[in-house]
């Protein structure tokens, strides 16, 4: 188990330093959790008591219309954080899904102790704050890209962007989340 806090350790420290003994105080506030291919992290009307760091494993975040349709918001892997933020942060029913791709490990962080942690060391409130904006850019990217770039445009960028996310993923889920029909996309592929 140390190895893998050793691993969210790295990631903290790839923006800021930690002494031994704010990281001791920092770790004790993340539990472990696991769960198998197909099991929900997150469900659409439950309480979303956790955001997550992704140890091992990939999960989808979708939301489903009145309809039955699948909208995948995003995928994440390793080193990712994922939640349904609006729902973790006001404490309200969770509206999207999230679940397991893979099997997959997680370290999980309530939101009493991320503001525990974030008030006791100032480079932890300072990570989250970085991640955060990290997190908008991203945001921003995905939504102008559906706005303004052709699907293909999209599914090639992903290409660039995140290679290793298209070996993992099955076609049909890249399709949902480029927009397009599984027929469409094997067309790019041609």
């Amino acid at each position: 188990m140390q190895t893998k806090y050793n691993l969210l350790r790295q990631h903290f420290e790839e923006l800021f330093a930690l002494t031994d003994d704010e990281w001791n105080f920092v770790q004790s506030h993340f539990q472990y959790k696991s769960l198998k291919k197909h099991q929900f992290l997150i469900q659409a009307g439950q309480a979303v008591d956790f955001e997550y760091w992704i140890i091992k494993g990939l999960v989808k975040a979708y939301s489903i219309d009145d309809k039955g349709k699948e909208h995948i918001l995003q995928f994440a892997m390793e080193k990712y954080w994922v939640s349904d933020h609006c729902a973790f942060q006001h404490q309200e029913p969770g509206t999207i899904f999230v679940d397991c791709l893979e099997d997959s490990e997680f370290f999980c962080l309530s939101l009493e102790n991320r503001e525990k942690i974030c008030l006791e060391v100032p480079a932890v409130a300072n990570f989250f704050r970085i991640k955060s904006n990290y997190g908008y850019i991203n945001l921003q990217q995905r939504i102008l890209s559906l706005l303004t770039m052709t699907a293909e445009s999209r599914y090639e960028y992903l290409l660039n962007k995140l290679p290793k996310l298209i070996q993992r993923v099955p076609k049909k889920l890249i399709a949902s989340y480029l927009g397009v029909s599984r027929e469409t996309l094997s067309r790019f592929n041609s």
